[in-house]
């Protein structure tokens, strides 16, 4: 069975674009982090992110998930938009925060003692900037940590005698995000009435692609010239994502524009990946966020990723092609050959596997 790890290896990255820059020496933007003053991106998706506005009146929406509804009421959001915030998700709130208390001692580190866990070019895992990077014209001001399975290789290069608690912290959150996760893929299947065994009994196996993704986006002194992470979908079938109380995350919905995820406390924000929109034929946009920076706060945020094996074949479900009146959209393909699709041809990579 391969591991997303495995997938990877055969994807490298050039080393120039793993380094991030040292933020704490930058005292103003440099031109290889100054983006064009547009809200142009026609390489999103095969398409551009325009829209009539700003977004600032509208807003995702928020689910209980212990609502007798919730399940017609995810399914809504994810055939409309795309994405919601969910309370009462199940993960202890004081396990959130010392996650996050951890992503931020990691990024607080002076960068010398970081870059020991620099990411391989062919690597997975460790720091580094993110992997759409190569993609866009510019850098973005942004910084990751990526954990793939246990993180104990990486944070020991980083404190090699004192890495026990971020260890132990990081593996019980993948650990309860995964039963989160799984829980919401069963709501959303049974939303889109799949139910045949053999498509769905891949659910609660221990070969599922699961990935842990820790973000710092610190203070910009340019930040209306300046992205903390460029417009783009992601690749599985569903992220679920802790953001610090700094505002910073938008999604991109028509007609409305760039619409602001303002931070709740209390709740995780979940957004659909390809995958999802692939098994939906199309009913669920994949839906292309990005974030902003800011002057003078941090902004934090801690990303699960969660998806089938790399060997499942993912094509839409004969109750999903039923919904959609243009028969078929999508051919089959295996999750491994989809990233390998993806990380070569970010914004075109569905419109690669469409019929």
């Amino acid at each position: 069975m391969a591991t997303l790890s495995e997938a990877y290896r055969d994807l490298p990255l050039s080393l120039r674009h793993i380094i991030p820059l040292d933020f704490s020496s930058v005292g103003s933007l440099p031109d290889s982090h100054a983006w064009p003053q547009s809200d142009h991106f026609s390489f999103v998706n095969g398409g551009s992110c325009t829209g009539s506005g700003d977004g600032a009146g509208s807003s995702i929406p928020v689910i209980d998930l212990l609502d007798p509804n919730a399940m017609e009421l995810i399914g809504l959001a994810c055939e409309n938009w795309g994405a919601f915030q969910l309370r009462n998700h199940g993960i202890p709130l004081n396990l959130i925060e010392e996650v996050e208390l951890e992503a931020k001692h990691l990024f607080a580190l002076p960068p010398e003692q970081k870059l020991k866990a620099l990411r391989s070019p062919g690597g997975a895992t460790g720091y580094g900037r993110a992997r759409i990077t190569p993609f866009f014209p510019k850098y973005m001001w942004h910084e990751g940590f990526t954990i793939v399975g246990s993180p104990s290789d990486d944070a020991k290069k980083i404190w090699p005698n004192d890495s026990v608690r971020f260890c132990y912290l990081m593996e019980e959150y993948q650990k309860q995000m995964k039963v989160l996760a799984e829980q919401l893929t069963r709501i959303i299947f049974k939303f889109l009435n799949i139910y045949e065994e053999e498509k769905i009994n891949w659910i609660g196996s221990a070969n599922n692609l699961e990935a842990v993704q820790l973000n710092s986006y610190p203070p910009c002194p340019e930040p209306n010239r300046a992205m903390g992470l460029a417009p783009h979908t992601d690749t599985f079938l569903l992220t679920i994502l802790h953001q610090s109380q700094t505002t910073g995350l938008q999604i991109f919905k028509e007609g409305s524009g760039w619409v602001p995820v303002h931070p709740d406390p209390s709740a995780l924000v979940v957004n659909i990946g390809d995958l999802f929109h692939i098994i939906s034929n199309a009913r669920f946009p994949c839906v292309v966020h990005r974030v902003t920076v800011n002057r003078t706060h941090q902004r934090y945020s801690v990303a699960y990723f969660h998806g089938p094996p790399v060997d499942y074949v993912v094509s839409p479900f004969s109750t999903t092609v039923l919904d959609n009146k243009s028969g078929v959209r999508f051919r089959a393909v295996t999750v491994k050959e989809y990233i390998a699709i993806k990380a070569r041809n970010l914004g075109e990579a569905l419109s690669l596997i469409s019929t």
